[in-house]
């Protein structure tokens, strides 16, 4: 073996604390994300006008920087993961708000900033900093009650809230606000706070939908598909239907011909009828073990600031994988989600990215907190 125990550079450190079976299974996640895009965004491609693999090209350049972001960021110790995540979350919320004035307008939404020749959604990118910047001020609220770190985290949730709002993108919103109640439910605040708090949003729900004619418009073809347009969940549900236990094969599908997101919000379908259910399962099964593995990890946290932080950033990675497949089968109203790692898209890959490189940075903490057994045996000695 090339590196020992007993090495106390930095790669040694890194390879002896890190999660392998995590980082594995995640860069794995991310790998199955390219077989998915070279099956689904070709005929996307065509069908606009683009070269045929615009955006598998687009996909894999992507990958190669969230992939050096992935382990970048799982070098940090816990204090530069806190440093990260507030500048980022700063720089994020500075491009939101460009994006506002000066980003281009898409399907009537302001989410979109040019950096050169990339367009960037920066709200990807704030919500993994936001998780952890608010689990810090959170943390730091019950280790110095002098400071209000408490108000400074509802602070950033009220802002970051209010931009999505304002773009809008009322998809991300509902993610952040129900990421945002499991970290509150995790710190410990009381429960009539918490009820509270979802009653302001149920509130904010019904005036978006009696004020925002595309949410009225798909929560009622959701609850009544026979009186409006469900062409997208139609084909979504047939093609689950067509690929059966095994699937069509590679490049045998007929939904991702016809649909407008087959290769971002209805990936997870195209999966279904390519690959069959039982690949829809295994890739499920990915995301659940990834959840749970960081779940037991944030139990097992005695640092409150790693804990509430990697409690959040894992609620936020399966509700979004939760939200985007429970649309492609219709049992949500449809919604601009991606697929973690699956679906197409450059800012959602590099937001995820960074989340997961977080994770990983967080889980190490704690072992490196730890004395290795050649330490104790050292120490015994």
């Amino acid at each position: 073996m090339l590196i020992s125990r007993s090495d106390r550079g930095v790669l040694a450190r890194w390879w002896f604390t890190i999660d392998r079976t995590l980082i594995s299974t995640i860069l794995l996640l991310m790998a199955m994300g390219v077989l998915v895009s070279m099956a689904a965004s070709p005929p996307v491609a065509e069908r606009i006008g683009l070269d045929t693999f615009h955006f598998f090209r687009n996909q894999l350049y992507f990958l190669f920087f969230a992939v050096i972001g992935l382990v970048t960021l799982s070098f940090f110790d816990i204090a530069w993961v806190r440093r990260a995540a507030i500048a980022g979350f700063i720089g994020s919320v500075v491009l939101m708000l460009a994006a506002l004035k000066y980003g281009p307008e898409i399907k009537g939404a302001h989410r979109w900033i040019n950096i050169g020749p990339l367009g960037l959604q920066p709200s990807e990118l704030a919500k993994p900093c936001y998780v952890v910047a608010a689990s810090w001020f959170l943390a730091e609220r019950t280790r110095r009650p002098d400071m209000p770190g408490h108000l400074v985290a509802y602070a950033m949730a009220a802002i970051f809230i209010g931009l999505l709002v304002v773009q809008p993108d009322f998809g991300q919103t509902v993610l952040v606000v129900a990421t945002t109640g499991a970290m509150l439910l995790v710190f410990g605040i009381p429960w009539v706070v918490i009820f509270g708090l979802a009653g302001v949003g149920v509130i904010g729900g019904i005036f978006a939908y009696l004020l925002v004619p595309h949410v009225t418009s798909r929560i009622d073809r959701f609850l009544s598909p026979e009186n409006g347009d469900t062409f997208q969940t139609d084909t979504a549900m047939e093609a689950f239907r067509n690929g059966g236990l095994l699937g069509t094969g590679p490049g045998g599908g007929q939904a991702k011909l016809v649909l407008p997101d087959a290769h971002t919000d209805f990936t997870f379908a195209v999966v279904g009828e390519e690959f069959g259910a039982i690949a829809c399962l295994v890739l499920m099964a990915f995301f659940v073990f990834i959840v749970m593995r960081v779940l037991a990890k944030a139990k097992a946290e005695n640092d409150p600031f790693s804990s509430l932080a990697l409690s959040g950033l894992i609620t936020m990675f399966g509700l979004q994988a939760v939200i985007n497949m429970g649309v492609n089968v219709a049992l949500l109203p449809a919604k601009g989600m991606t697929l973690p790692f699956i679906s197409s898209g450059g800012s959602s890959l590099l937001g995820t990215a960074m989340a997961m490189g977080f994770v990983l940075a967080l889980a190490r903490g704690s072992s490196m907190q730890q004395p290795s057994r050649l330490e104790l045996s050292r120490q015994a000695g």
